[in-house]
């Protein structure tokens, strides 16, 4: 065997050293879930929750995490009483967060959902390690400086979210000149054919119920008004170096087919795969190698037929909020994916309609004037207006509806 064989394969034996950050969500938990599945490759560094104590305490005994940190620092005592006698480390709070985020590990998946992901995100790419984007808001609130830190510091973004995962896996980067433009789709979610006057009446019930996916209340309604796909539209523009107008939507309601680049040869390169998010995980954890996963394996004769059609601007304003935001630069994806939460939450606490969110993302953007971010403080700051103005949005929304 060739000297360079065994340096291959003793790379391929060592184990990999991880942090997943937002271990009990749902990305969280499939991470924990292939992880622990091969144990002889992984090594766990740190695992990260907000909340939830039981199932964190649970996850760090299975997998012998190294250090276990939650979020809300009134829960530490419960954390430290549930992983007492194990070794494993506990800590609490923002900043031990970031520093789990900072520790040796070779690969970070950043799955804790909204702008809370920025800061322990950026720590793990200033660390230049292998960083598993599963947080969309990471890259609409700070794509430039998050990109431009990737650059300096030698780490590699992985993107996780299904679409960017599927263009990731067909993007030729040493061809990118011959790239045309590249296609993320959409399933539509579960209004696509209600209609439009209907759509005032929705429950969060009805809203997170995707036809096709699992995931959390939030995402799940972001799918429904399609501004998922809008801040999609912005990760891509930053994760793959292109302007707006050459990242297309377009609705496929099976989910089968999740990104698609073409060529300016007259060649298209799609991915396909099962509506499950293990297969993308898989396919980040295991970079640049493929290793296994559990998901469900297509049978496209059982499926028969794909189908696509152009988003309707008219039921998704979201998508057309979205690129406007990408096109004024700034802060004004920070404030369109604040504004975005801030609805979003009253939506699902049921005090505004369901297409009350899009009116209240669109009225902060044009309550806040342009802004600049050139750093974390930029962002946070913008981020925090935003928030107050759709809050007082939100407010307004309800009295109007009461009275």
């Amino acid at each position: 065997m060739s000297e360079t064989s065994s340096s291959a394969n003793a790379a391929r034996s060592a184990k990999r050293r991880v942090v997943i950050l937002g271990s009990t969500g749902s990305v969280g938990r499939n991470t924990v879930e292939l992880v622990a599945a091969d144990p002889d490759a992984y090594e766990v560094e740190a695992l990260v929750a907000q909340r939830s104590v039981d199932r964190l305490a649970q996850q760090a005994r299975q997998l012998g995490a190294k250090l276990a940190v939650i979020g809300d620092e009134t829960r530490y005592r419960a954390l430290k009483a549930l992983l007492d006698g194990t070794g494993i480390e506990v800590a609490a709070g923002a900043a031990a967060i970031v520093e789990a985020a900072s520790r040796p590990a070779d690969w970070v998946m950043a799955a804790i959902v909204g702008a809370a992901g920025l800061a322990p995100t950026l720590a793990a790419v200033q660390r230049g390690a292998l960083v598993a984007l599963a947080n969309k808001e990471v890259m609409v609130c700070a794509g430039a400086l998050v990109t431009a830190e990737a650059r300096r510091c030698g780490a590699r973004l992985l993107p996780v979210d299904s679409e960017h995962n599927a263009i990731f896996q067909v993007f030729d980067v040493d061809e990118a000149h011959a790239i045309e433009r590249i296609m993320l789709t959409a399933s539509g979610g579960p209004f696509r054919e209600r209609p439009l006057a209907a759509m005032a009446a929705v429950t969060p019930a009805e809203a997170v119920a995707h036809p096709n996916w699992r995931m959390g209340a939030k995402i799940s309604v972001d799918s429904a008004t399609m501004m998922n796909k809008g801040l999609e539209v912005i990760e891509a523009h930053h994760l793959f170096a292109l302007p707006s107008e050459r990242i297309e939507v377009v609705v496929h309601p099976q989910s089968v087919v999740h990104g698609l680049v073409y060529y300016k040869d007259g060649s298209v390169l799609a991915q396909l795969g099962s509506p499950d998010m293990r297969t993308p995980i898989a396919n980040a954890l295991g970079w640049p190698r493929r290793i296994a996963a559990p998901s469900p394996r297509l049978d496209l004769a059982q499926l028969g037929r794909l189908t696509f059609e152009a988003p309707d601007p008219e039921r998704f304003p979201a998508l057309t909020l979205a690129r406007a935001a990408l096109a004024s630069g700034g802060g004004a994806p920070t404030v369109l994916n604040a504004a975005n939460e801030v609805a979003v939450a009253a939506f699902l606490g049921e005090r505004i309609g369901f297409l009350d969110i899009a009116t209240i993302v669109a009225r902060t953007l044009d309550l806040l004037p342009d802004c600049r971010v050139d750093s974390l403080d930029d962002i946070y700051d913008a981020d925090r207006e935003a928030r107050a103005v759709a809050t007082r949005l939100v407010g307004n929304t309800g009295k109007r509806a009461a009275g």
